[in-house]
């Protein structure tokens, strides 16, 4: 009898250690394929073709974990690192975790609380409402509401509540935004460019609603910052309707430009477009329309029309309207790979009177 009150003891005992045993899994993506770029406006003309990566989904291997710590609450963490599967350099300006680099507690009756470096709430939010989520170059949300650009900051602290209802709510504050850039490093905290990230959203059944605010304070040693202080509102909204998906967007930029997409080394602005920039002044509205398509069992068809109204001529020396049309397809070879094809066409680029952006790409991607 004792023994085996002795016996039933020890199981007891290694269940509780399996139970708290933390659980690690290992993930990635790879998505490489064949590219044609070509840009043409007044006094410049170039074109490229070859191979891209990353356009569907960037590529990327991570580690995922958490641990039971009772009374429901968990210990989370998340290293992420993105890289050229062209040539196996490190994304992110190299960063090994370039991608995201958080630990924190989570409870399913309060929420998450998480530190480090991740994308902003505006970037999460809309890519949800995106057809073209935050891939494919030059056609995802990112181009015209900046952003939205999978915009990722440094020395992060991030509250999420969890869904009630359908409704959630997000806000982070990063002391820091980007540890790799000399303007934004100091010993005191004004010293730093500083980022401020907040969105409340209402997912119920096909409804999916998203109000987002993003800003920057630049940093008092900066040049660049001109007393201007970034800020993007929007509110992005889709519905499924199961035979097609729509979706449709508006963004309010003040003050400058966050991330964006840069154009191709050379041409006009390209130096200038694809980073963050502070210009006091600067205003645009941006628009996006889109929709989804199944396509038979495996197949997906998407398509969007971004239209962007700047007000003046500060952030790239030009202040028309530009306008994107994308297209996008996907065929699912299996649960994990799949094939893309998508084609990109936007007028007044960069706001530039005249300058043309072509951009069209097949790939293939693989999840495990």
């Amino acid at each position: 009898m004792k023994k085996t009150l002795l016996a039933a003891a020890m199981l007891a005992s290694f269940a509780g250690i399996a139970q708290a045993e933390p659980s690690v899994t290992l993930y990635g993506v790879i998505d490489t394929g064949l590219g044609y770029n070509k840009i043409k406006g007044d006094g410049y003309s170039g074109s490229k073709l070859g191979m891209i990566n990353g356009i569907q989904a960037g590529s990327r291997w991570g580690l995922r974990g958490s641990e039971d710590l009772g009374d429901g609450l968990r210990a989370v963490f998340k290293l992420e690192s993105g890289f050229d599967s062209a040539n196996g350099q490190r994304g992110q300006s190299g960063r090994l975790f370039g991608r995201q680099a958080t630990i924190g507690l989570a409870n399913d009756a309060w929420g998450t609380l998480e530190f480090g470096r991740q994308a902003t709430i505006g970037s999460n939010y809309l890519a949800d409402i995106d057809p073209f989520y935050t891939s494919y170059t030059q056609s995802n949300l990112g181009l015209g509401f900046s952003a939205a650009n999978t915009m990722r900051w440094d020395n992060m602290v991030m509250y999420r509540t969890p869904s009630v209802n359908g409704f959630e709510f997000g806000v982070g504050y990063s002391f820091n935004a980007d540890d790799t850039n000399a303007d934004q490093t100091g010993f005191r905290t004004a010293d730093n460019t500083r980022g401020i990230t907040a969105g409340l959203r209402y997912v119920q059944g096909p409804l999916n609603v998203a109000l987002t605010y993003d800003q920057l304070n630049g940093a008092n040693n900066s040049s660049i910052d001109n007393g201007a202080t970034p800020r993007q509102y929007a509110l992005g909204v889709s519905y499924d309707l199961e035979v097609v998906k729509l979706a449709a967007a508006y963004g309010r930029t003040t003050d400058g430009w966050f991330v964006g997409q840069d154009l191709p080394a050379g041409t006009p602005f390209s130096d200038e477009f694809g980073t963050n920039r502070f210009v006091d002044g600067f205003k645009a509205n941006s628009y996006m329309l889109g929709a989804t398509l199944p396509v038979g069992a495996s197949g997906s068809l998407f398509a969007s029309w971004q239209h962007v109204d700047p007000s003046n001529s500060k952030l790239t020396g030009g202040d028309e309207n530009m306008n994107v049309y994308s297209v996008g397809y996907t065929y699912d070879l299996s649960k994990r790979t799949n094939l893309y094809a998508y084609g990109s066409y936007g007028t007044d680029y960069a706001f530039v009177d005249g300058l043309k952006s072509t951009a069209a790409g097949v790939g293939i991607r693989h999840q495990f």
